[in-house]
C-alpha cells in the first residue's frame, strides 16, 4: 500500500520539574519531548517521537534536524512503507552525520520520523500497530522506572498504588543509600519484580566490588553497571562473577553492536530504545532476534507519551514476556499521550484495537510547554 508523504513536522516541548530526575551521570531539570507529525496525500496522519533527553539543549536541535534537514528529503516521495523512508534518510545523511560528528542526533531524529510513519502506515491498513507488527494480544506487563535515590520508598509506594507491580531503582550513588533503597523497595514490592539501573556508573573494579552486595535483593536484572563502550572482556568478567542477570541496550546504536550481544551470553535482558536508534523499522526485527537468542526483550524508554505508547505496541507485537518501562516521575507530556498505558492495573497494560497507536494526540493541550 504505497503512499506519498505530504508533510512532516516536529514540535518541541519542555515541562519544568519541581524535583529533578537524577542519574549517576547527570540531572534533568525539565522533561523535554520532540513529537513528530507525518501526513500523507490522503490526509492520514501518524505520530512519532524522537529521543531528546540529553544534553539539556538537545531537544530543539532534534526538532530542527527533522524540520530543516530530514523532512525535505522524503516529502513528496512515494514510499512502499516506513522502511524505505528510514533507509533513504539514514543513507542520505550518513556523510553529513559523520562530517558534523552527530550520528546520535541524526539517528534519533530519523527514529522519530520512522515512528510517525509506522503509525500512519498502520492507520492506512486500519489495524492497531501492535497487530501489524505481528502481535496476537495487546496485553503486556510493565514496570515503574525512574525511581530516584531521594524519596525512593515513597515514589515506589505511590507507583504501586497506581497499579504497578514491578519496580526499577536508579543506583550508582552512595552505596549505603543504594542498599537501603533496595531493601525498602524489596519490602514494598514483596515477591514482585525488582530491577536496578546503574546508568553506566561504575568501573569494572567498582562493579566487581559492589555487585556481590546486591545478591540478597533478588534482582531480575542489573542494568548498565558498566559503560556501554567498555571492552567485552570487562562485561564478561562481571557476568562470570555477578550472579545477577545483566541488562543493556539503550546505548547500543548499530546492527553490529546488537549482533555481538545476541551472540554471547553476557546480557540476559536486551533493551533497544526505538526513539533513540533504529525506530520500529530496525527494532521490530531486532525484538524478534532477541527472543530467538533466548534473551528477554524489554524496550527501553524514558520520554514523552507517544514514544512510550509506540514502545508498548512493539512489545505487544513481539509477543515476548518482557516488561514495558514506564517512568513514574511527574510528566504531562507523557501522561496525556500514552493512552492505555496510563490505565495500568495489576502491572498490566491492555492496548486497544484502534488503528495505529490507538490515540489521536491533542497537542493544543500542551501548547504552553512548546519551545519550538
Amino acid at each position: 500500500m504505497a503512499f506519498s508523504v505530504r508533510k512532516i513536522e516536529a514540535f518541541c516541548y519542555r515541562y519544568p520539574l519541581s524535583t529533578p530526575v537524577v542519574t549517576s551521570f547527570g540531572r534533568m531539570l525539565n522533561r523535554p519531548a520532540v513529537f513528530v507529525r507525518a501526513e500523507d496525500e490522503d490526509g492520514v496522519v501518524g505520530w512519532g517521537e524522537a529521543w531528546s533527553n540529553f544534553p539539556s539543549t538537545g531537544a530543539e536541535h532534534r526538532a530542527r534536524l527533522v524540520n530543516e534537514v530530514l523532512a525535505p528529503a522524503v516529502i513528496g516521495r512515494e514510499l512502499d512503507g516506513p522502511a524505505q523512508a528510514f533507509e533513504t534518510l539514514t543513507q542520505g545523511t550518513a556523510v553529513l552525520a559523520l562530517q558534523c560528528g552527530e550520528p546520535g542526533p541524526f539517528a534519533q531524529a530519523i527514529a522519530g520520523i520512522d515512528l510517525a510513519l509506522w503509525d500512519l502506515h498502520a492507520r492506512r491498513h486500519k489495524q492497531p500497530l501492535w497487530r501489524l507488527l505481528g502481535g496476537r494480544s495487546g496485553r503486556i506487563k510493565a514496570y515503574a522506572s525512574g525511581i530516584n535515590p531521594g524519596g525512593a520508598q515513597q515514589t515506589a509506594e505511590a507507583a504501586l498504588e497506581r497499579g504497578h507491580r514491578a519496580l526499577k531503582l536508579k543506583i550508582g550513588f552512595d552505596l549505603a543509600t543504594d542498599l537501603a533503597n533496595l531493601a525498602a523497595l524489596r519490602t514494598a514490592v514483596g515477591d514482585g519484580m525488582l530491577a536496578a539501573d546503574a546508568n553506566q556508573g561504575w568501573s569494572i573494579d567498582q562493579a566487581l566490588h559492589i555487585v556481590p552486595r546486591l545478591g540478597e535483593f533478588g534482582l531480575r536484572w542489573l542494568e548498565e553497571p558498566l559503560r556501554a563502550d567498555r571492552p567485552r572482556q570487562e562485561w564478561q568478567r562481571l557476568r562470570a562473577s555477578a550472579g545477577i542477570p545483566l541488562a543493556a541496550g539503550e546505548n547500543i546504536a548499530s546492527r553490529e553492536g546488537f549482533a555481538q550481544v545476541l551472540s554471547d551470553d553476557v546480557l540476559d535482558v536486551v533493551q533497544p530504545d526505538i526513539a533513540k536508534w533504529g525506530g520500529l523499522t530496525i527494532c521490530g526485527g531486532l525484538a524478534n532476534d532477541i527472543l530467538k537468542a533466548g534473551k528477554t526483550f524489554c524496550p527501553h524508554y524514558l520520554g514523552g507519551g507517544i514514544g512510550l505508547l509506540a514502545s508498548a505496541h512493539l512489545l505487544a507485537g513481539a509477543g515476548g514476556g518482557g516488561w514495558l518501562e514506564v517512568d513514574v516521575n511527574d510528566n504531562p507530556l507523557r501522561d496525556q499521550f500514552c493512552g492505555p498505558v496510563l490505565d495500568m492495573s495489576e502491572g498490566i497494560v491492555v492496548l486497544n484495537e484502534e488503528p495505529g497507536l490507538g490515540i489521536v494526540p491533542d497537542v493544543s493541550s500542551i501548547a504552553r510547554y512548546r519551545t519550538l
